[in-house]
This record gives structure tokens, C-alpha cells and sequence, in this order.
């Protein structure tokens, strides 16, 4: 197994490398991580029908990878939101690290949360500018008013005590007729995402009979989940742990003027703070029984990417045992009701019954977690499956009793807003 020393190579040279189909690219505000090869993969059965849970059964495969070819082997990958779907995890031959991507060593930087100027693997692709993408036919999956339908049902089951919260979410299905430049789209989200996690993982082609009749990529023999988050599900070093849930939104504005006064109102905001709390407190009531030491502030913060404020809540922790891997934590907190709902199993059971659509990784976790069970993982949002000529993009809405469904129709079509804005789409 080659693994490079942490932090010998540029990071910028690491996106330069990257080539769909035969690796895997995570960067996160610390690090910057390509993957290529694979020397062990768990298999892609359902999970359901697999004996030990997720996190045991990636410590056997990691054991037996180190027994047979040495070093200190990883595993990488992502984790649907169905928790009963296949994972697609592997150990990868070469692992190749550097700092990250937007460090003072760059010429990336930001100036109100939006990057400026440019980065020195500006000239290694060739990232598609606005109002150059290819031309895309786009269709909506729901439709918009059946989004709002959707809400309004679930507004219902809120009402009736069913439910705290519920996270429902929409597609963009966009056809084109040449091939889907990945590097590209990724060299963009990186360059523009500049405090967030940006990745690119490559998926197992659809069967037919999980894909659905609105489904144009069935059978192909290649798919990318590419996205940059802007959520850390949660990052462990040694016994430390750093958790990070965001819950609470609005879109950002191109005056600066009007920018600070929607992210002072989301601040204020009694709807978007209750949606925060609920996320808070799931999170912290999973992360208490193996915690030795949990600190948890009293009020959110903001955060922001170039499209969204968002509230935010970091969690840090010590770990009661070491043995607890990064990847065990990610599956205790997984899916939390940033992302599905409250309380969960009935979220769930909610969203399959309004959503008409697979969500697939969408909504999942995708990282990374070594032999000793350090790691990062982050929540699979603001992303796209991309396929030979095709891309599904994903945008979702945290559902409470004081929601309004226009207004959340419009928080997902801004959520679009950061993978139109990589393939050079303005809006869908």
C-alpha cells in the first residue's frame, strides 16, 4: 500500500490528479485527500441482509487490509441516507494528503464569504464560467407545486403531533448530449466553496429496478457523487471529537447591504432558531452515551457559503473509548434531523410516502476513517449525481409547524444555486 506523508504535495496538484471513475477527492478546511485504487471493497449487497454492523464490519476489512499489504491502510467513500442500502466503501491502494486547498499558500481567498481572484491549478482544467455549460434540458422532480404539496402535507402531520420537524427535498434531472466534464464541476466547487468540505466519490451504476422510469442513467457504467458541503456530520482525532449540525437558512444577497440584514434576520428568526434546536438537541442526546465530556453552546452561530446563510452549532467532545471510530459516531448521529426529521423513524416513513424519488447518497455521509479510527465525515448536500450525459442535482427544506411552503420551494431552489453556479447555470 503507497501512502504519502500528510501535507509533501500541494493540495491544489491533488484536484489537479483527480480522474473520475478511479478515485476519490475529500478536502476539508484541515486537509486535502486523493484516493486512487482500491485493495479491498465491502460488498454491495443490501446491508440489510449483511451479518455486524457498518462500522465493525469496515474495522475487519481495514485489519485484513493491513495484514496483507502493510502500512496504514483507510477506508473512503459514501453512505446512502437508507440506512437498509448498500455503502460504497473501499480501501484504497494509494492515498495521497496535503494541507488544504484554500491556505494562505494559495492564491484562493474571500472577501464577504465569496472567493476572489484565482488558485495556481487555475490553468490544470478548464472550469466552465457562466453562461458556457452545455445546453441542458432540465426537469423538475416533483414539480415545483407538487413540492408545495408535499409541504403542506407534512405541515399537517406536524400539526397532528406526528412530527417536530421534517426534511423534504426536490431534484433537477439535466439531459445533455456531450459527455459531463466532472473535473471541471469540481475544480468549480472547490474554487468557490472556500470554508466548506468538497467532494467526489465515485457510485456503482443504477439496476433498473432502483433508478425509477424518470431515470435516464440506468446501466452506465459510470457514476460521481460530486458535492461541497457545507456540514461536518463529525470529525474525530484521538478522543476528540468536533460536531458540527446546521439547521436554519436563507439565501445570500449580492448587495452586502442586504446580505447583513438576512443574515441578522436569521439569526433572530423564532421558525428557523426552533429548527435549529431540534437538530441541537438530537445531536447531543446521541453523542452523550459515548462521550465522556460534551460541550454544547447555548446559542447558534452563523456560517456562510456563497449562496446561503445558514445557522450554525459547534459541538466538541471527548470520546469515552478509543475504540469508538469516527465512522461508529457518523452512524450513531445518522441521518439526524438536519437532514430527515423528528423523531426519525417516523421522518422517514413520512418522506417516503410525499418524496416520488430515490434519494439515493443524497442526504447520506461521505469520508474517510483510518485504522485507528480517526476520520472526517460530512452530510452528502448541495451535490449531483453526474452520469456520462446526465447530472441529478439535490436541494431539500427543513419543515416545521411555522413554515411557509413558498418560502420553502424558494430555500431549495437557492440551495441549487452552488452546483448551478459549477456548471455555470444561473438558476434551474
Amino acid at each position: 500500500m503507497k501512502s504519502n506523508t500528510a501535507f509533501e504535495v500541494q493540495a491544489t496538484q491533488l484536484l489537479k490528479d483527480y480522474k473520475p471513475g478511479s478515485s476519490f477527492f475529500f478536502a476539508s478546511p484541515s486537509r486535502t485527500l486523493l484516493a486512487q485504487g482500491t485493495l479491498g471493497a465491502l460488498p454491495h449487497g443490501d446491508a440489510s441482509d449483511t451479518e455486524g454492523g457498518l462500522a465493525e464490519r469496515v474495522a475487519t476489512l481495514l485489519e485484513s487490509v493491513r495484514q496483507s499489504h502493510g502500512g496504514h491502510p483507510i477506508v473512503v467513500g459514501a453512505i446512502p441516507f437508507d440506512d437498509s442500502r448498500a455503502a460504497q466503501l473501499l480501501v484504497p491502494a494509494e492515498t495521497r494528503w496535503a494541507g488544504p486547498l484554500h491556505s494562505n499558500s494559495t492564491n484562493w481567498h474571500s472577501e464577504n464569504g465569496k472567493a476572489v481572484g484565482s488558485a495556481n491549478v487555475a490553468d490544470s482544467v478548464n472550469p466552465v464560467k457562466l453562461g458556457q455549460a452545455p445546453d441542458y434540458g432540465i426537469r423538475s422532480v416533483p414539480e415545483p407545486s407538487e413540492f408545495v404539496q408535499g409541504v403542506e402535507q407534512a405541515l399537517k402531520y406536524i400539526a397532528s403531533g406526528e412530527l417536530n420537524k421534517i426534511v423534504l427535498s426536490r431534484t433537477l434531472q439535466l439531459d445533455t448530449s456531450e459527455q459531463v466534464d466532472v473535473p471541471s464541476y469540481l475544480h468549480n466547487l472547490a474554487r468557490h466553496n472556500t470554508k466548506g468540505y468538497t467532494f467526489a466519490v465515485d457510485l456503482p451504476a443504477l439496476e433498473a429496478e432502483e433508478a425509477g422510469s424518470d431515470r435516464a442513467d440506468v446501466g452506465v457504467e459510470q457514476r460521481t457523487l460530486i458535492g461541497a458541503s457545507p456540514e461536518l456530520l463529525v470529525s474525530r482525532e484521538g478522543l476528540h471529537l468536533t460536531v458540527n449540525p446546521l439547521a436554519g437558512s436563507a439565501p445570500r444577497s449580492d448587495d452586502p447591504v442586504e446580505d447583513k440584514l438576512r443574515a441578522a434576520a436569521l439569526l433572530e428568526s423564532v421558525k428557523d432558531r426552533h429548527e435549529h434546536a431540534v437538530v441541537v438537541e438530537a445531536v447531543a442526546l446521541a453523542l452523550r452515551p459515548l462521550c465522556r465530556r460534551l460541550d454544547v453552546p447555548q446559542e447558534p452561530s452563523l456560517i456562510q457559503t456563497e449562496t446561503m446563510w445558514h445557522l450554525s452549532t459547534e459541538i466538541t467532545g471527548e470520546l469515552s473509548d478509543l475504540s469508538v471510530s469516527s465512522l461508529a459516531v457518523a452512524l450513531a448521529l445518522h441521518p439526524t434531523p438536519a437532514v430527515c426529521g423528528s423523531p426519525t423513524e417516523q421522518a422517514k416513513k413520512v418522506i417516503r410516502d410525499i418524496e416520488s424519488f430515490d434519494r439515493g447518497f443524497y442526504t447520506g455521509i461521505v469520508g474517510w476513517c483510518d485504522a485507528a479510527g480517526d476520520g472526517e465525515w460530512v452530510i452528502t448536500i448541495r451535490c449531483a449525481e453526474a452520469a456520462k450525459h446526465s447530472l441529478r442535482l439535490f436541494a431539500g427544506a427543513g419543515i416545521v409547524a411555522a413554515s411557509n411552503p413558498e418560502d420553502e420551494l424558494a430555500e431549495t431552489a437557492a440551495k441549487f444555486g452552488t452546483m448551478l453556479q459549477a456548471l455555470g447555470l444561473k438558476h434551474e
